[in-house]
């Protein structure tokens, strides 16, 4: 059996079915460029037949992409595959994907047919797609809770149509990782023609059992599975495509392989959940702020004595730069040492633990201890300059205004102004802090959190910039979530020494 895993990316599609996470033209265009930089294999770019605006996605992806095969949705549904197939007139390597539901669910109460007819209409649709493109995918809608016996039978006709891929889903989320395995192993030994197509796996999160149902699927004889960037879809979402990626790269014994560029992983995360406005939670595996973070004493001194004591994975083989060791009050003397260390402090054992005794004081009032209070802990007196603090935010936007904002920032004791213009009223107010802290960041993370719920909702920010190699971190709340987000750049920017 092939070793190499076919990651089928579904981002555009499924995964953009989550409500308030709708791309425009362009930022699909951007998304599916940066899935052809990471080494996907198939890129699904939409469902033409279902709006105007995703018949021309899929168009204009076609164009602008080269490597991967890019693949339209339809119903088994004569009038969905001409559309698909007029959309993907431009597409290098085209495919549809074409399907119809096969549980009794789906069967009884949402197609209102027979089992007969579900065979004749799947097998006719994947012919009829046949007739526009070599490379034909069938989903068996909601096989995850149809009876093995029938889904067998289904799986043969449309092989025998012409099915180049057979898509078993999960499609609600049903199903145990044994039990997925298993109708992914019974399809492999019960359908005579099976070894003329590719099974693919597409596993829904409603459960929290999307990533391991699709590794039990990889493990039975799948060889494309169906993911998306950050697990996002519909409801719990899809099968996470960095998980499984890395679940196959850390699992050598199992010698399977993608073409998968890991390195790219956690920027192509960042750019989906941005254009998205989608935050990834912070402990979301391998890609969340707190994937690669330790506070507790115990793991971080054995990070810090060896990475792989608490980390299975290199951080720098997804495209983070290093782990986070998070000071705070469970971190023991040698986290502490280690970022006074950083801070070019160097102190005997006796002098470390008077520091942290201080510490730990410290940490019980505090969520989060910074280098500033570190300096402070270590007995360093600041000179010159105070930490910058916003003293006064103007800003004047509107559909026919040019955004721009007027920022004072009190800076050892005397008050400084500077007025510029932007995208927005946040950019315009960034940059007119840039102008009076003049220091080259590049921002990395902007995240906007509502903390209480109401008219008057206070709205907590957290900015991460990146410095000469270095990441910053600022937060700020307020009832203004511009104030908030000018404060939290400025506190970014008041710790780069």
């Amino acid at each position: 059996m092939d070793d190499k895993v076919i990651i089928f990316d579904t981002t555009l599609r499924d995964g953009e079915q989550v409500p308030g996470c709708q791309l425009n033209t362009i930022e699909k265009i951007e998304v599916a460029q940066a899935l052809e930089a990471l080494g996907v294999d198939v890129i699904e770019a939409g469902f033409p037949i279902s709006s105007p605006g995703d018949f021309k996605s899929v168009v204009e992806i076609s164009k602008a992409v080269s490597n991967p095969v890019i693949c339209a949705l339809t119903r088994a549904v004569k009038k969905d595959i001409e559309v698909a197939a007029d959309a993907l007139q431009y597409a290098k390597r085209k495919r549809i994907h074409t399907g119809i539901g096969v549980s009794e669910f789906h069967i009884k109460y949402k197609i209102k047919t027979t089992p007969e007819e579900i065979l004749r209409r799947a097998a006719d649709a994947v012919k009829y797609a046949k007739k526009f493109v070599e490379d034909v995918e069938f989903y068996a809608e909601d096989a995850g809770r149809s009876e093995n016996i029938f889904l067998a039978k289904v799986i043969e006709a449309v092989i025998k149509a012409g099915a180049t891929v057979v898509n078993i889903p999960d499609t609600t989320g049903y199903c145990l990782p044994e039990e997925y395995g298993q109708k992914i192993k019974y399809l492999r030994e019960n359908v005579p023609n099976i070894d003329k197509a590719i099974i693919a796996t597409h596993c829904h999160n409603d459960l929290g059992m999307a990533t391991a149902n699709t590794m039990m699927g990889i493990i039975n004889g799948a060889r494309q599975v169906e993911v998306t960037i950050n697990g996002i879809g519909e409801r719990a979402g899809n099968t996470s495509l960095e998980e499984i990626v890395m679940i196959l790269k850390s699992h050598h014994d199992l010698k399977l392989k993608t073409d998968i560029n890991t390195k790219l992983i956690y920027s192509t995360s960042r750019l989906v959940s941005t254009l998205m406005s989608m935050p990834v939670q912070a402990n979301k595996a391998i890609v969340g702020r707190n994937a690669f973070a330790h506070s507790s004493g115990i793991h971080q001194d054995g990070v810090l004595k060896k990475r792989e004591n608490y980390e299975i994975i290199d951080p720098v083989e997804v495209g983070i730069r290093e782990s986070s060791i998070i000071l705070t009050a469970r971190s023991g003397r040698a986290a502490l040492n280690h970022h006074l260390e950083l801070l070019g402090f160097n102190f005997g054992k006796e002098e470390i633990d008077d520091i942290y005794h201080r510490f730990l004081v410290l940490a019980d009032k505090k969520k989060e201890i910074n280098d500033e209070d570190i300096k402070i802990l270590a007995g360093v007196v600041f000179q010159g300059e105070k930490s910058p603090k916003l003293d006064l935010l103007q800003v004047s936007c509107g559909k026919s205004l040019i955004p721009v904002a007027t920022v004072g920032i009190k800076i050892n004791g005397e008050v400084h102004f500077s007025t510029a213009s932007g995208n927005g009223p946040i950019d315009a107010a960034f940059t007119a802090v840039k102008q009076l802290i003049s220091k080259t960041v590049h921002l990395e993370e902007f995240l906007i959190q509502a903390i209480t719920k109401g008219s008057d909702d206070l709205g907590k920010v957290h900015i991460q910039v990146e410095h000469q190699g270095k990441i910053y971190y600022g937060f700020s709340a307020n009832t203004d979530i511009i104030t908030a987000s000018v404060e939290a750049f400025i506190d970014a920017l008041a710790k780069i020494n």
